[in-house]
């Protein structure tokens, strides 16, 4: 093949196409002019690299219709501008679908922390083999409190923040296991209610919930919706519907694994609330009104702001343009 004459033979094709690419508006007919050019181009481009592999020719082609596909498909969205969508549409959506497991994984943790408190507490033995009377009262009088202001109080939040965003993140993305968000709530569970046993055996249960509740309403809740997304990875695995079993579990992950992200921020307050309203020597009223406002802004963006976006047909997954066309199935 002849570049050159095949060049001079397309060059005012090329042109126009280039032109068309390059201009401001277009209307009607210019567009369908644009889309026949570029597919005549594109051909162009086919039979010079077949045969004359790379050269000025095709390098310059490969320009021209490079600006004409950018042209008809338009620019990549600013990632800047999504940011707004996700956290007012597709994070509380998201958090909205696992409202009821979420109350499922809470009662199962306050359930089992409450037996374990129970049958530690009705048995001294088994408050006993926990450890000396020594170490016990110690713990109970001075180290559950001490804990919480043994460090600066910005050092202690930012502490307790990346461990437990750490502990959420693990049971989203080892949800699929069904068995490792399990294991972290009951895990949990019983290290909560052995903690409660013994601080009532020495007569300290009011400072153990005083100390608890404040963080621990907002903390606890973003721990049982890791869990629950994590179970909801897990369940789309095990029953995939009439989707194939990869698409369905690419579904859930892609929708739920924004909850890790939005779980980052929930505990960031939880941990501000922890490093800087649990440890202060005020009445507990207070202190339990202040967690309990942290909390209810959780839930008032998880029910409130995420049922609407949900009735608006969000699930917290992307969208088509950003995840690709779905695969159609019958049925």
């Amino acid at each position: 093949m002849d570049l050159d004459a095949l060049t001079a033979a397309h060059r005012a094709e090329w042109e126009r196409l280039d032109e068309l690419s390059r201009s401001r508006r277009l209307d009607g007919p210019e567009v369908d002019e644009l889309v026949t050019r570029y597919r005549s181009a594109s051909a162009d481009l086919a039979d010079l690299k077949t045969t004359a592999g790379r050269s000025p020719q095709a390098d310059h082609l490969s320009l021209v219709l490079a600006r004409a596909r950018l042209r008809l498909t338009g620019p990549t969205e600013n990632v800047m501008r999504r940011i707004p969508r996700f956290f007012a549409l597709q994070l509380p959506a998201a958090l909205y679908r696992l409202r009821w497991t979420t109350l499922a994984v809470a009662v199962g943790f306050v359930a089992v922390a409450t037996l374990v408190a129970a049958w530690i507490g009705t048995d001294p033995a088994l408050v006993a083999a926990l450890g000396s009377e020594a170490q016990l009262a110690s713990y109970a009088q001075d180290e559950f409190t001490a804990y919480y202001s043994e460090n600066p109080a910005a050092v202690f939040a930012g502490t307790v923040w990346t461990n437990n965003a750490w502990i959420a993140a693990q049971c989203v993305l080892f949800g699929v296991t069904g068995l490792w968000p399990i294991y972290v709530v009951m895990q949990n569970a019983v290290g909560l209610g052995t903690s409660a046993a013994v601080m009532a055996a020495f007569d300290r249960l009011d400072v153990f919930f005083a100390f608890i509740l404040p963080h621990g309403l907002l903390e606890l809740t973003c721990i049982f919706v890791a869990a629950a997304a994590g179970l909801h990875i897990f369940w789309a695995w095990v029953v995939p519907g009439r989707r194939p079993r990869a698409a369905a579990l690419a579904a859930a992950g892609r929708s739920l694994a924004t909850v890790a992200v939005g779980l980052v921020f929930a505990l960031g307050l939880s941990g501000i609330v922890e490093g800087f309203v649990t440890p202060q020597p005020w009445p507990w009223p207070v202190k339990l009104g202040l967690g309990a406002l942290a909390l209810g802004i959780f839930l008032a963006y998880m029910l409130g702001l995420g049922g609407r976006a949900f009735r608006r047909g969000e699930t917290g997954d992307l969208t088509e343009d950003e995840r690709g066309t779905p695969e159609l199935v019958a049925g």
